[in-house]
């Protein structure tokens, strides 16, 4: 008999609490959330298939009643906690501390209905004081979070699944809304179209490369004949000329070369001499939101693996909870950062006093803390077995906790103000006096260009009347550049200062972006498509309060509200999506106003055509007079990596050129004497040996590499991609090495023989017209990634009689050994030292042998469908429940409050 049953969300996390707990403590994974809405209309219980509602999973006709299903591949986890219970005297439900974690608790405790005590276990760390002291300190399940989370997952839903179904009538299929979402994307549009009516400007200055004793340094011009010379700010975006009114001087390229010759043989002479001490104070730790931001910036890290990771790390005892809106540190934390400082830097970079920071975020909650290293001591980061991603996340978030509570940075401003003739240059630099927290940290900057703080840029010493000597002087030519496209940092950072969303919700909204089409991630930039900027377009026309940033902050705010009980739910709910101005009835009242043509045509200035969204994607559509002297219409695919800010007259016109006469040549193919094509598809440029024809209805094909531009491309390398695969050589053990081009960019692969393939990507500086043997081999030799980047643990070797490598892996839900096609997960309480071949062998003969009796079950079981009506239709009823009984305020009571896990937005 267990005497206590403690449930988590994951096998990580059940694996690292269970060293804590007491041995008669049994742990056990809920792998998340184990009840939701219907994802499909296959979810959707008999009972309720016929009502008008259930497509929304919320009866909007009985106070907002939720539908909740339990999904097929959660139903044997259900069935494994109940059992697990029936050996319990104590149910702890420890999932994580936010009203997410609080929602899967509730979910679990209407589930598991135990007829045992059952406690709620919170802590923001693993450690084993956090989890002696949350084993002393459980509690009730808080229904006012459970209460806040259900009211944001309802009003998600509502918008997601009323406005989706408009967009796929509208615009294209399988297009989502979302209330934060589709927020975000009209950032990114709205930065797009800055871009695209952006106008540049053009101006000169000079730089002039100085020296005094021996040190040389900058200086650049500032005025001349006393009138401030112009640059990038001065301009009008719109025009790409100067401000209306503005009093600079403009300086052309011959203006500024006649200067910069007459300046060379010209005496200088020191007029001003600044310096100016300063000090700059540590950042606060970690929040969500921060460590996205520093995360994407220093290690190009994308919030989603952020977030992944940081989860892997709270899991496994290293930080503390990564869901927090907080930057206090509790006095142990505290206390642990101040020894981290003077045991590696010494007690003069300690701070005076220990350092408290108050969290500026709306609704921010202080009993959380700041995202930080776990424990009352801090791990040193070289000190630990993390590696990779891992390692580089958390010297990230140790080094930025540790400096919190560092000294501050004492530095000296200085500039220096030289005359030269009618010129004025200016040189600025700065100097360190005291380093202080700069020693373990700087914040990363979203302007690649711009300098770190913590960097040191001096000066010589001057006086006012020296004289440096010119050694060089440069005239610049400058143009004024379009507003940066938004990173995920800097979007993060927009969405967070206007008050949109939770941060704890940024991960998943840019991943549903990218997922959904609406914007790509090329160089660390996120770029809208044309599908959002249609989508977009509708909305701000017919819906404009749904992508108005001051509409959804408000919004926002109110569900906070909501959540400490200054704002009721209901009649909330109730004015938002019912009556004549709610989503419900202005949806159905605009439908039949919008013309599905008008919103599929995105219209751009400065083109020749329209741009229009089809089934498969944007295309050029265009009127021009054919040979007969008839009108006719001309429609051209583009390439998914032009972007509407880059699609200008000349590519349209070369796109539309291609599709009314053909395609354009490059040459013959001297082997086979056909003709080679450059062509522009939805997935971007290709070349194509010869033309389709009845015989040949597939001509050999291949795309160009990244990196690769249509304009460049020559014959040679044309023909060189159409003979790939090419071979390199033969293996020392024996079959071929070959380089290819395939669906995931260019590769090495070792053909064994017999089907079995050995492949590894080529890296950005390899050409996979140019891969030699000998590189190949190299990347053979590097390991091979599993799924999802994954570098294998350990390797066990290969069976007698087998040539695959049985290998163990550490995945989301825990230890897992591999081998082919199969995985098997690990016994609990084994660890990686443990795991031999032989053992592995059992496992995935034990994992292989279950899948075939399962099939063969499935297949047994097919006639018994009449049989199931009435269980079905008993199953159903308690997952719909009857409306909650309310107070007389109109608060749900805590028996009746339901939650929904988020997902929508």
């Amino acid at each position: 008999m267990v005497e206590t049953l403690v449930i988590v969300e994951s096998p990580t996390k059940a694996r690292t609490i269970r060293g804590f707990l007491p041995k008669d403590f049994h742990v056990a994974a809920s792998m998340g959330h184990v009840r939701d809405l219907p994802n499909n209309a296959s979810e959707i219980p008999a009972a309720q298939k016929g009502q008008k509602w259930s497509n929304l999973g919320v009866n909007t006709t009985s106070d907002f009643e939720p539908l909740y299903v339990v999904p097929k591949d959660k139903k044997k986890i259900v069935k494994e906690l109940k059992a697990a219970l029936k050996e319990a005297d104590q149910l702890l439900l420890a999932t994580d501390e936010d009203r997410e974690g609080e929602s899967i608790s509730w979910h679990l405790l209407q589930l598991l209905n135990p007829k045992v005590p059952v406690k709620r276990m919170v802590f923001h760390e693993i450690t084993k004081e956090a989890i002696a002291k949350a084993l002393e300190q459980t509690r009730d399940l808080d229904m006012e979070l459970v209460h806040a989370q259900e009211t944001r997952r309802i009003l998600d839903r509502l918008v997601g699944y009323t406005l989706s179904p408009l967009l796929w009538k509208k615009v294209a299929w399988g297009l989502s809304a979302g209330r934060v979402q589709s927020v975000a994307v009209r950032l990114l549009v709205k930065r797009e179209r800055s871009r695209r009516a952006f106008c540049s400007g053009s101006y000169w200055d000079l730089k002039a490369n100085l020296e005094k004793s021996g040190c040389r340094f900058e200086a650049k011009l500032t005025h001349v004949e006393g009138i401030k010379v112009a640059n990038g700010s001065d301009f009008d975006e719109s025009t790409g000329e100067l401000k209306s009114g503005s009093s600079v001087r403009l300086i052309q390229q011959k203006e500024a070369q006649l200067l910069a010759d007459k300046l060379r043989s010209a005496v200088w002479n020191v007029d001003t001499v600044e310096e100016k001490p300063t000090i700059r104070k540590p950042v606060p730790p970690f929040t969500t939101s921060t460590l996205q931001q520093e995360s994407n910036r220093k290690l190009r890290l994308s919030a989603r693996e952020t977030m992944r990771c940081a989860q892997g790390l709270y899991e496994r005892g290293f930080i503390t909870y990564m869901r927090t809106d907080s930057v206090h540190l509790s006095q142990q934390a505290i206390k642990a950062a101040r020894d981290c400082v003077t045991s590696k830097y010494g007690s003069d970079y300690l701070s005076n006093s220990a350092r408290q920071f108050t969290t500026k975020s709306r609704n921010a909650q202080e009993a959380h803390e700041a995202i930080r290293p776990a424990g009352e001591s801090f791990r040193v980061p070289n000190e630990t077995d993390l590696e990779g991603r891992d390692l580089a996340l958390y010297e990230l978030i140790w080094k930025r906790t540790v400096a919190s509570q560092m000294a501050d940075a004492r530095l000296t401003m200085l500039a220096i103000e030289f005359s030269v003739e009618e010129a004025t240059f200016r040189s600025t630099g700065k100097r360190i006096d005291f380093p202080g927290f700069f020693r373990a940290y700087v914040e990363g900057s979203d302007d690649p260009e711009a300098a770190l703080e913590g960097q040191e840029l001096l000066l010589p010493s001057l006086s006012i009347g020296d004289a440096p000597i010119p050694k060089e002087i440069e005239a610049l030519g400058h143009q004024t550049q379009p507003p940066a496209r938004y990173s995920e940092a800097s979007l993060v950072k927009m969405l967070e200062k206007e008050g949109i969303g939770r941060p704890s919700t940024y991960a998943s909204i840019i991943g549903t972006i990218v997922d959904r089409g609406y914007a790509t991630l090329q160089n660390n930039s996120l770029t809208p498509s044309f599908t959002a900027f249609a989508v977009t377009a509708l909305l701000e026309e017919h819906f404009p309060d749904l992508v108005d940033t001051s509409f959804t902050a408000r919004m926002e705010l109110t569900l906070d509200e909501i959540s400490t009980g200054k704002v009721k739910w209901l009649p909330y709910l109730e004015s938002f999506y019912k009556g004549e101005k709610g989503l419900e009835n202005q949806v159905q009242q605009r439908e039949g106003d919008i013309d599905p043509g008008a919103s599929r045509t995105i219209d751009l200035e400065g083109l020749p055509c329209v741009v229009r969204i089809g089934r498969f994607g944007a295309y050029l559509e265009s009127k021009r007079i054919g040979e007969d002297g008839e009108e006719e219409l001309i429609k051209a695919t583009l390439p998914q990596e032009i972007t509407p800010a880059d699609l200008d007259e000349e590519k349209a016109e070369l796109i539309l050129k291609q599709k009314a006469d053909g395609p354009e040549s490059l040459g013959v193919d001297p082997e086979t004497g056909e003709e080679v094509y450059l062509l522009f598809g939805q997935y971007g440029p290709y070349v194509q040996r010869g033309q389709v024809s009845e015989e040949i209805p597939k001509p050999k094909r291949a795309s160009l590499p990244k990196g690769l531009k249509p304009e460049d491309l020559s014959l040679e390398e044309a023909i060189g991609l159409l003979h790939l695969p090419r071979l390199l050589g033969e293996h020392p053990d024996g079959g071929k090495v070959q380089a290819g081009l395939g669906r995931f960019g260019p590769y090495v692969v070792w053909d064994k023989g017999k089907g079995e393939k050995d492949y590894r990507s080529l890296k950005a500086e390899d050409d996979v017209l140019e891969v030699a043997l000998s590189r190949a081999m190299e990347l053979l030799a590097m390991p091979k990634r599993g799924r999802g980047g994954r570098t294998a643990l350990k390797d066990l070797g290969a069976p007698d009689g087998s040539t695959e490598k049985v290998q163990l892996y550490d995945g989301p839900y825990g230890l897992y050994v591999k081998q082919g096609k199969v995985n098997a997960s690990l016994p609990e309480g084994k660890g990686p030292d443990e795991i031999t071949l032989e053992l592995a062998l059992e496992l995935l003969a034990a994992k292989l042998a279950s899948k075939k009796s399962g099939r063969r079950t499935t297949k047994a079981k097919k006639p018994a469908k009449k049989t199931t009506k009435k269980t079905e239709k008993k199953s159903t009823t308690s997952s719909a429940r009857k409306p909650p009984s309310t107070t007389k305020s109109g608060r749900l009571r805590a028996s009746a409050v339901r939650v929904i896990k988020p997902g929508d937005s």
